[in-house]
């Protein structure tokens, strides 16, 4: 198993930066692809950006250009740096690790971050 533990969400004014942490813990040589999602309140939760063990990253439309994931193998720690915040990127953000064991694949979670961006 996978355990993750996310840190440095907050409040910001709007065209703020803040970074999350995420901690991986456990079984992480299994880890393939580690990223973030968000969920706003009375939305679906959705990816926001991901980054596979080779380095590949992958980005929602609404981010690109302003937020910045990136990992630390020998840390087992994965960052999202965002910067110019807009309103609309308040949510709670979840770290995700997926992870592929006799070709079956499992996603684990951490509780989730509070990002607060006011206008």
């Amino acid at each position: 198993q996978v355990q993750l533990v996310e840190s440095g969400g907050g409040l910001v004014q709007a065209g703020g930066a803040l970074r999350l942490s995420c901690a991986a813990s456990g079984r992480t040589n299994r880890i393939n692809v580690i990223g973030w999602y968000r969920q706003a309140p009375g939305k679906q939760r959705e990816l926001v950006a991901a980054i596979s063990t080779g380095g590949s990253t992958n980005y929602a439309d609404s981010v690109k250009d302003r937020f910045t994931i990136s990992r630390d193998n020998a840390k087992n720690t994965m960052y999202l740096q965002m910067n110019s915040l807009k309103p609309e990127d308040t949510a709670v953000y979840y770290c995700n690790a997926k992870t592929i064991s006799w070709g079956t694949s499992y996603d684990y979670w951490g509780q989730g971050t509070q990002v607060t961006v006011s206008s």
